[in-house]
């Protein structure tokens, strides 16, 4: 094997390593929206609404709502366009990296949602902290941390044509 075809498998990996962490994340909060949405009293999911202080929603239906096109359907749909590298000139206008593809810039735009979503959680919790918001907190920072590997920026860049 020459030199660039091991560079290309090795990006390739990351890429895949990064496919399924946003497909993980896009997998639970499809899920949790979706038990969100048909329980909005948080039965299904032993949570009762009186957990939460000053909650703006007198259900989490609107929350599940959120957490499923947010959090489910983008990452969904980004994982498709990382694949394809798919084109978009209205992506284009709210990419802030000019030099990297708007599907890159779009994984950590979904990274820093998450964490404004567990920060929201956190804020409206009387309280406690669930180990399930860590976790996603954490999570939040490998998907930044893996877009940032050389491997992903090089896949990426504009100019790169892998």
């Amino acid at each position: 094997m020459e030199k660039t075809e091991v560079n290309i498998s090795k990006i390739k990996k990351v890429r895949n390593i990064f496919l399924i962490v946003l497909g993980f994340l896009a997998l639970g909060a499809l899920g949790g929206g979706i038990v969100l949405i048909i329980s909005p009293t948080g039965e299904l999911i032993r949570l009762p609404l009186s957990e939460f202080k000053n909650l703006p929603f007198d259900s989490y239906l609107i929350p599940g709502i959120i957490l499923f096109s947010v959090l489910g359907i983008i990452p969904s749909l980004l994982i498709i366009a990382l694949l394809k590298k798919t084109e978009s000139k209205l992506a284009e206008r709210t990419n802030i990296f000019n030099d990297m593809h708007w599907t890159w810039t779009y994984s950590i735009y979904i990274a820093f949602s998450l964490i404004g979503w567990i920060h929201i959680e956190l804020i409206f919790l009387q309280g406690s902290v669930h180990w399930l918001q860590t976790f996603y907190m954490f999570y939040a920072i490998l998907i930044i941390i893996i877009a940032l590997l050389p491997q992903m920026r090089y896949l990426y860049k504009k100019e790169n044509n892998i």
